[in-house]
Order: structure tokens, then C-alpha cells, then sequence
């Protein structure tokens, strides 16, 4: 395996109050993504851990970077199998632990993506994809909890 890809962000806290971190209380927990040639993302921590619950936190952001992946990859088997998918959507679920001294970490994740495909596609063939979208996806090889797959599809009357 080579190491053809390469991916950087930079990541700007944008909660200092004033004082800084002089005290646990005393500093938000916003920050900014920037990526080149992107539009920033304005971040904040987990609301029960001091963050703003209207802006993405990090466990947002790895359950939407995982479905997406999952997605992607997805509609491209399926156009490589042949298989139509007029729709899809995703609502992924997280299942995590915290640890006494408070480090926490996905105990596994559990994907539901919706299909929509025309009438006469083979819903047999088109769950299985869904099987081998792990072997390409970036993120679900890279994570190390279990994830799961409860594929569904809606089929669309043809016309």
C-alpha cells in the first residue's frame, strides 16, 4: 500500500474569553475548521461538556464523515453493478462510553441508510453492496470500533 493521499486542516480555538484557559470555566470550547479553498466550519464540544449544541462537535463530525464515506462509496458500486439509486439518505447512530478520568470513545456505530431505487431492482444485490462498501471507505478502515450496516431501501413505481 502506498501513500498516494494526503489531507490537512487547520484547526483555530475560538473560545479564549480573555483569560485564557486560567480556569476550567473560564474559556468556550468553539473552534474553527479551515481547510484551503473551503468554507470554514465553526465547531464547538459535546453541549453536555461545556459546548454550544447549535454548532458541530467532534462526534458529529465522525459520524457525517463516516456516512458520508459510506455513501459515496456505495453509489459507486452501484453505478459499477448497475443498479439505480434515485435517493439515498443516512441517519447514523454513535454508541459511546466514558471512562472514570473521563476519556470517552464509540463503542461501535450503527449506520441506516435509505435507498430509493426504481421498481425490478434486485434489493437482494443492492443490500449487499452495502457489505462491501467497508473495504474501500477511508474512515470505516480507520476506525476501531465495530461498525454496522441495517440497509433500507424505497422503491420508486416506475412511471
Amino acid at each position: 500500500m502506498t501513500e498516494a493521499n494526503r489531507f490537512s486542516a487547520r484547526i483555530h480555538w475560538t473560545g479564549n474569553r480573555g483569560a485564557g484557559t486560567a480556569h476550567y470555566r473560564a474559556y468556550d470550547r468553539n473552534w474553527r475548521i479551515a481547510v484551503p479553498g473551503k468554507a470554514p466550519i465553526d465547531c464547538s464540544n459535546d453541549p453536555a461538556l461545556g459546548g454550544d449544541r447549535a454548532r458541530m462537535n467532534p462526534e458529529d463530525l465522525l459520524l457525517s464523515a463516516l456516512a458520508g464515506c459510506h455513501m459515496l462509496w456505495y453509489l459507486h458500486l452501484a453505478a459499477e453493478a448497475g443498479l439505480r439509486v434515485l435517493a439515498y439518505t443516512d441517519q447514523p447512530e454513535g454508541r459511546g462510553e466514558t471512562a472514570p478520568d473521563g476519556a470517552g470513545r464509540f463503542v461501535e456505530v450503527l449506520l441506516n441508510p435509505c435507498a430509493t431505487v426504481p421498481e425490478g431492482t434486485d434489493l437482494h444485490r443492492a443490500a449487499s453492496l452495502h457489505g462491501e462498501v467497508h473495504r474501500f471507505c477511508y474512515i470505516a478502515r480507520s476506525l476501531a470500533c465495530p461498525v454496522r450496516v441495517a440497509p433500507r431501501f424505497r422503491v420508486a413505481p416506475t412511471r
